[in-house]
């Protein structure tokens, strides 16, 4: 009986587990509408009954979908920051910046479900798919302007940013983990973030490919320029 449950269970991951890269295969094929438990079925030869035995909805397996992309990605920068020294903030904002960039070039599909391509139809659970993910994510985001503040903050003296300018829920994650970044601070971590998610997702949906050969150049020295213009020595 153990054997018979062990070779069941094995069954049971390595199916959900095909289930799973089949959906993102399809994904990139076809589009985020493509995801159907019929159709990633008929796919894997299957019947769709078959399928409800692993996943009961096909908002259920988005979900799981995105909540293990979304992880993994909240993992890669998680450890890329710590591997960084905190004395050297230029080289840890590099370090976290091109963590994000290589998840994101080895996995085009995942970044397109988290940042890009909504799927029709789809209702996320109450909180969200990866609550958890998207906090270390944010708040990843926020150290990045936080380790910048003591050099740039002489740059913002004149900003006017106010805490009502930010969404609620923004700074619900961010204030307690940085209770001394100010507003303009926030708005620096946005800004942080704009350029670094702006040019990744220009390279993922393949806009820089009929501009430049060198997409890996531009973004380092977008880096190179980000850190110079907090006023940090880069070392990275």
């Amino acid at each position: 009986m153990g054997s018979t449950g062990g070779r069941r269970e094995r069954l049971r991951v390595e199916t959900t587990a095909e289930i799973k890269q089949v959906a993102l295969k399809l994904m990139a094929s076809d589009g985020p509408d493509a995801i159907t438990l019929r159709a990633i079925a008929r796919e894997m030869g299957m019947t769709a009954n078959a399928i409800y035995g692993y996943f009961a909805t096909r908002d259920d397996l988005v979900t799981t979908l995105i909540n293990e992309v979304y992880t993994a990605l909240a993992n890669a920068v998680d450890t890329a920051w710590a591997s960084a020294p905190a004395a050297d903030p230029a080289h840890r904002i590099q370090t976290w910046a091109r963590a994000f960039r290589g998840w994101a070039l080895a996995n085009p599909q995942g970044f397109r479900l988290i940042y890009g391509d909504p799927v029709p139809g789809y209702q996320a659970p109450e909180g969200g798919a990866a609550p958890d993910a998207a906090y270390r994510v944010c708040t990843g985001i926020a150290a990045l302007a936080d380790a910048a503040w003591p050099h740039a903050e002489h740059l913002y003296a004149g900003s006017d940013f106010q805490w009502p300018d930010f969404d609620g829920g923004l700074l619900s994650k961010v204030r307690p983990a940085f209770p001394d970044l100010p507003p303009a601070g926030v708005a620096l971590a946005l800004r942080i973030w704009g350029h670094l998610h702006g040019l990744v997702s220009l390279e993922i949906y393949g806009h820089l490919r009929t501009q430049t050969i060198s997409p890996e150049k531009l973004f380092q020295e977008e880096l190179a320029q980000l850190v110079r213009s907090l006023g940090i020595t880069s070392e990275g």
